[in-house]
């Protein structure tokens, strides 16, 4: 799927992006409550790099399943350049 201005509609590399930025904040955050509930680091990432996995796949799929829904998107009217003061000839 290609993106359409004024549609809302993500391509596969935004998903995958996407998907990889928050793994990386969540991943953190788990390695970090895991290690504090603990107090042992090597079961913090021990925890972490199991969910990485798993979660990186189940938020990629989840993130591609709704860039197939219009749901609460709303069209955008396109704009004439020729409108915008500062654009227009004089």
């Amino acid at each position: 799927m290609t993106h359409i201005p004024g549609t809302g509609h993500a391509n596969r590399t935004r998903s995958i992006v996407k998907t990889l930025t928050w793994r990386t904040i969540a991943t953190t955050d788990t390695i970090l409550i895991a290690w504090l509930l603990t107090n042992d680091l090597k079961i913090g990432l021990g925890i972490a790099s199991i969910e990485v996995v798993t979660k990186m796949f189940l938020y990629y799929f989840h993130e591609r399943a709704w860039s197939w829904s219009d749901w609460g998107l709303e069209d955008v009217e396109p704009i004439d350049p020729s409108s915008i003061p500062a654009i227009q000839q004089t």
